[in-house]
């Protein structure tokens, strides 16, 4: 009997701790391009377990403002970047360079920013990717 409930214990410990280690893949990021832009802050998300930065940018072709999707690190790993949830807020004008979607849609994942007043803030890593 003792067998079988700490065998089923196991189990579902299992089974809940499963998912927490679970991570998505990079592979639709182009990670041997990247793309710097200039754009209008619509809105940032600091919620895990990534945070979002959406910016208009105008379109070169068409000089319309498109909206790009820039996938960013977990808001913990932003703090010891440097960022914070009111670091940017919506109209903010920002730089954000970032390795692009490989599909070609407006969307990428975070490299670096340059926030309003020229706060800098890099990835973790991406001194690493460079050298």
């Amino acid at each position: 009997m003792n067998l079988k409930v700490l065998s089923l214990t196991a189990v579902a410990v299992a089974a809940f701790v499963a998912p927490a280690a679970a991570h998505h893949s990079f592979a639709m990021f182009d990670a041997e391009k990247t793309v710097t832009l200039q754009g209008t802050v619509k809105e940032f998300e600091w919620v895990n377990p990534h945070s979002w930065l959406r910016v208009m940018v105008n379109d070169e072709k068409t000089g319309k403002p498109m909206l790009w999707a820039i996938e960013m690190s977990s808001p913990g790993r932003l703090v010891t970047m440097g960022m914070h949830a009111d670091s940017v807020k919506a109209g903010d004008t920002i730089s954000v360079t970032f390795h692009p979607l490989k599909d070609g849609a407006r969307g990428g994942q975070f490299i670096q920013a340059v926030l309003p007043g020229g706060k800098e803030v890099l990835r973790a890593n991406a001194r690493d990717e460079n050298q």
